[in-house]
């Protein structure tokens, strides 16, 4: 999926929502018109409820639209911008699958908006304080050693992308942490607290995790899958290193180098 199509498909579906919640919001106001007597009492107090939320809720839309289509937040609606993204997303995913949009599509659109939302947000980290987050399947499944506690413990055979991802995080003095599900990703993220992640995983814990760490930036990449799900995935090295130089870059020119990458 490209950079543009993701911005497409994930905020056209903002859009369609706010278009339902305005019209949901204009029935409930209209309709204790169409009673009279006690009834138009409850429901004019609930389309009042309604209407309320509806406005929050299509501000905070209106914020994301904006921050997706400008690349950067509108000052001070950093907070309303991350409850819009855990409380819509759910939502988009069931209007997706309504108008055919699969979920995993959905997920790779928004990973790829949270992306340019990353690069652009001008955070950077010292290098003690950017986490790579990796999961497991990425070790080979016929390795007997134990990486999840450290993985350092690898051993540099070559046979999966361990090692390589081991060497971009010594390069660049950063550390990495494998999680074997999202509990365990929480609970590194908790000790480790970092200021920024660079997170590889499929488009279900991506997304999942994006949301959970929130307002904590995570750039997500998207491991390859030749052998099916959570088995001997493979990753690609350069787009980690390009991320990892661009959340440690000060200079223009590596943010454009990780930009230019990252599109």
């Amino acid at each position: 999926m490209t950079r543009g199509e993701g911005k497409r498909l994930f905020l056209g579906l903002l859009l369609a929502l706010a278009l339902v919640l305005g019209l949901l919001g204009v029935g409930v106001w209209l309709g204790p018109r169409w009673f009279s007597g006690a009834e138009t009492v409850f429901l004019t107090a609930f389309g009042v409820l309604f209407g309320t939320v509806a406005l929050v809720a299509l501000a905070g839309i209106a914020v994301l639209a904006f921050a997706i289509v400008f690349e950067r937040d509108l000052p001070g609606t950093r907070r309303l911008r991350g409850l819009v993204v855990k409380g819509a997303f759910p939502v988009l995913i069931v209007l997706g699958r309504l108008v055919g949009v699969s979920k995993e599509r959905l997920e790779r659109s928004f990973i790829a908006v949270n992306n340019q939302l990353v690069i652009r947000s001008g955070r950077r980290a010292r290098p003690g304080r950017l986490l790579i987050l990796l999961p497991h399947c990425l070790q080979v499944d016929t390795c007997g050693l134990r990486i999840t506690s450290d993985i350092h413990n690898c051993k540099g055979c070559g046979r999966c992308p361990i090692a390589g991802l081991v060497e971009i995080g010594e390069r660049h003095g950063v550390s990495l942490s494998v999680a074997t599900g999202g509990t365990i990703a929480r609970r590194t993220i908790v000790e480790k607290r970092p200021d920024l992640i660079v997170a590889v995983a499929c488009e279900r814990d991506l997304a999942s995790g994006i949301q959970d760490a929130y307002p904590l930036p995570v750039y997500g990449i998207l491991n390859r899958r030749p052998e099916g799900p959570c088995r001997n995935t493979l990753v690609d090295l350069a787009e980690v290193e390009r991320a990892v130089e661009f959340l440690l870059a000060s200079g223009s020119a590596g943010q454009d180098r990780a930009a230019a990458g990252a599109g």
